[in-house]
């Protein structure tokens, strides 16, 4: 569950309302492209902006979609309460571990996100997955802190930004170097993917995946086998839509192009939130179209 392929689906809003229908198809389609899991109510999922209710109906309707592939479900909220409540929901809606990001308005130390962690640890009966993903959340994990949480017994991976080009090799070994074997190192950040599982990341915790399995797994496959041209060559074909993830954000260069897939339906994010402009989409068309990217 914490090596591998683990594909974060988006969670539609059409109306205000979560397109439970569209969360079932988009789940079922990455679990039958073979992907290791799923990743449901991350970030790429809009979690921060659903209800209580909302997050467990996705949920529900996910682990039944998953049709056995472990899901991964986003706990993180503002207030611990809250947390433990998401962390109840996850376990009786099936499952498998929890992704867990120090959520904030008040800006966190350390101390208070450790806390975080051991409140949810002691709640949990299920493993635990750090999130850091500090252009989200504003927080930025120390070495130091990673080194202190790996030391719960729940934690199984930490989920790490993505580390600079040529730099993989270097920051996966300072990280083994201070993380417990047993701890999973996975790496977000889609286009540093490839270069990060082949210097040793066990995961690729993948925006791209909940949207196009089948590339996403290619890229995958050979890195974890040592492929390294032919991981190198499987991502660079993604360059184009790489360069939009940089440029606009995971988020809206996704739900752009599961909409021109006619995966889902057209402005498909929660308001405030609002897709790309015009040029925006015509760049998305455009590397739709360099990609030779089909639904």
């Amino acid at each position: 569950m914490f090596d591998g392929l683990c594909a974060f689906p988006l969670t539609p809003v059409v109306d205000d309302r979560i397109d439970v229908k569209a969360v079932a198809k988009l789940v079922s389609r990455t679990a039958g492209a073979g992907v290791n899991s799923l990743g449901v109510l991350g970030s790429t999922g809009n979690y921060a902006y659903l209800s209580r209710d909302e997050r467990r109906a996705v949920l529900e309707v996910a682990v039944g979609a998953a049709d056995g592939v472990p899901v991964i479900a986003g706990v993180g909220a503002v207030r611990t309460r809250d947390v433990l409540a998401h962390v109840e929901d996850a376990q009786e809606a099936g499952a498998s571990a929890l992704l867990l990001a120090p959520v904030s308005y008040q800006r966190l130390s350390e101390e208070e996100v450790f806390s975080l962690y051991q409140d949810v640890s002691g709640a949990s009966s299920v493993p635990i997955v750090v999130y850091d993903n500090p252009g989200t959340t504003g927080f930025t994990f120390s070495d130091e802190l990673y080194s202190r949480i790996a030391e719960i017994p729940a934690v199984a991976s930490i989920k790490i930004p993505p580390p600079q080009p040529g730099q993989a090799s270097a920051r996966v070994g300072e990280l083994r170097a201070l993380l417990p074997e047993r701890t999973s190192v996975g790496v977000s950040g889609d286009w540093a993917a490839a270069e990060s599982m082949l210097a040793g990341c066990d995961a690729w915790y993948s925006v791209i995946a909940g949207v196009l399995p089948g590339r996403a797994k290619v890229i995958a496959d050979h890195a974890l086998a040592g492929r390294r041209d032919l991981a190198g060559e499987a991502s660079a074909n993604l360059e184009p839509v790489w360069s939009l993830f940089r440029m606009y954000g995971s988020l809206r260069v996704t739900a752009a192009i599961a909409e021109d897939l006619g995966l889902i339906s057209p402005s498909s994010l929660p308001l405030p939130l609002h897709g790309l402009d015009g040029e925006g989409r015509l760049k998305v068309a455009d590397a739709i179209r360099r990609c030779g990217l089909e639904a």
